[in-house]
């Protein structure tokens, strides 16, 4: 007997492919989402300026031009933290950010056509809170991943002392920032990576780094060789 292939897909299968392979960006049009509590914070990340990140449109790494606001993965895997396996539902479908309803795997002019624009950014959700965001704006210019791959740059063209000193630094900023915001403030640490993003405990491997520790601090930073 001949198979006859399978018919064009035309509608969602519910095989969650998609939800398997990370969690949608936010979009302004997502706002009220998040406003709501409607998906909370303590479920979100973000890529700052400058940290790399897979464009799927153009199927590359590529530093970020401005913030990209991430519903996180499930216990450090990529599949979205609101996916139910095995039946691939979704925990917030009614209330799932654009790019979850602009997906559709057999035609993807929806999605493409929405890319990179309109981005919701943590100054759009927290400008009027009063201190916090200067406090994200100071660790912003301290810890910029424009700043850090300038410096990655310069040592890997030489390997010099201040320049692997001023990486430690921000290293050492960023780690010791996230701890007293958590003692002082009893915040639920869950929220750091929306509120600074990750830490560069997750990130450093993006730029060919390789950090030494001794005695918890930053012994020696140097290029991984390829």
């Amino acid at each position: 007997m001949r198979i006859k292939p399978d018919a064009p897909i035309t509608e969602c299968r519910r095989c969650g492919t998609c939800c398997r392979k990370g969690g949608p960006s936010f979009h302004l049009e997502d706002r009220v989402l998040i406003e709501n509590g409607s998906i909370p914070l303590k479920f979100l990340y973000t890529i700052r300026p400058g940290e790399l990140a897979y464009d799927h449109i153009r199927r590359a790494l590529l530093p970020v031009t401005s913030d990209i606001i991430k519903i996180k993965g499930q216990d450090q895997y990529w599949v979205c933290i609101f996916h139910n396996d095995p039946d691939s539902t979704c925990r917030i479908y009614e209330k799932r950010p654009l790019e979850c309803r602009s997906m559709k795997c057999w035609d993807t002019r929806d999605i493409e056509n929405i890319n990179a624009k309109n981005r919701l950014t943590r100054k759009d959700l927290l400008k009027g809170v009063n201190g916090l965001w200067d406090l994200i704006e100071d660790h912003e210019n301290r810890c910029s991943y424009l700043k850090l791959a300038g410096l990655v740059a310069e040592l890997k063209k030489q390997q010099s002392r201040n320049t692997a000193g001023q990486i430690a630094e921000i290293y050492e900023y960023d780690n010791q920032l996230r701890k007293l915001v958590v003692e002082k403030s009893g915040l639920d640490p869950e929220f750091l990576d929306f509120l600074f993003g990750r830490s560069f405990d997750k990130t450093f491997h993006m730029f060919d780094l390789k950090l030494e520790k001794k005695s918890g601090r930053i012994h020696r930073v140097s290029i991984v060789q390829q």
